[in-house]
């Protein structure tokens, strides 16, 4: 039983719902090690939304705004955390729901698709029974997509994404949104708009710019994303990092 009143309450809070999920077969073993990477990361930005991933967030909102076919593609850490709030989002934006698993098994799958299914997810996508298509650039399951899917989709938010499926998706011509907490990491690197931040706090601020932005016209909302620079925004990250712990201290 955590307190609430300790003063790693929420952290404390993530990591029971991240071995909660391991020992539901949602999360690999490897999803253990990428949280605990992930919360390092949020301690030394400070554990909250910065300036600077506020305006990805709004850069993401304008984007999926204006995709003609989005998709979310979601793994482990993301459905253990946010599962309601990526079905919140996706109804919003009329997206497609995608499930994309480094660790892939049938059970993993079978898992996850019902725990999406109870939070009110219509369709998921990235299942077992369904026509797959390759990506270009993988090898293996990872390789494999549904064919209706990020397959197709001109627009993708891939939460806690490996560097490999990012770079081979960007490739692809597709506009690559991610929510990293790691500015150094390849994934961060390689997408067109990385939001750093944790992703139970990035979900709730990209529906709520999505929202804000939902009845901007066009023109503007392609002058939100054309005027985000991401490698801008990653610097902009590694100095928040740096000012925190010399003692300048910035929102």
């Amino acid at each position: 039983m955590i307190h609430n009143d300790h003063p790693r309450y929420e952290s404390l809070k993530l990591r029971e719902k991240i071995v909660d999920a391991y020992k539901k077969g949602i999360l690999a073993e490897s999803g253990m090690i990428a949280h605990g990477r992930g919360e390092a990361f949020d301690y030394l930005l400070g554990e909250k939304t910065t300036v600077n991933s506020e305006k990805a967030v709004r850069a993401a909102a304008a984007a999926l705004i204006l995709a003609k076919n989005p998709v979310i593609s979601v793994n482990g850490n993301t459905v253990a955390l946010v599962p309601n709030e990526i079905v919140i989002l996706a109804d919003d934006l009329d997206a497609k729901i995608e499930i994309n698993l480094f660790h892939r098994t049938e059970k993993r799958v079978s898992i996850i698709e019902k725990v999406m299914n109870n939070a009110g997810a219509k369709n998921i996508l990235g299942t077992d029974h369904e026509e797959k298509a390759k990506i270009k650039g993988l090898e293996g399951p990872r390789a494999n997509s549904s064919r209706e899917g990020v397959y197709i989709a001109d627009v993708v938010l891939v939460p806690l994404e490996d560097g490999d499926r990012a770079e081979a998706l960007l490739k692809l011509d597709k506009l690559l949104i991610t929510i990293d907490l790691n500015p150094l990491s390849r994934t961060a690197k390689t997408a067109t708009i990385t939001i750093v931040d944790n992703i139970v706090r990035a979900i709730p601020n990209l529906i709520q710019a999505v929202h804000e932005l939902s009845n901007v016209d066009d023109p503007t909302l392609h002058q939100i994303v054309n005027d985000f620079n991401n490698q801008e925004n990653l610097d902009e990250s590694l100095k928040k990092i740096s000012d925190k712990h010399t003692g300048r201290v910035k929102p």
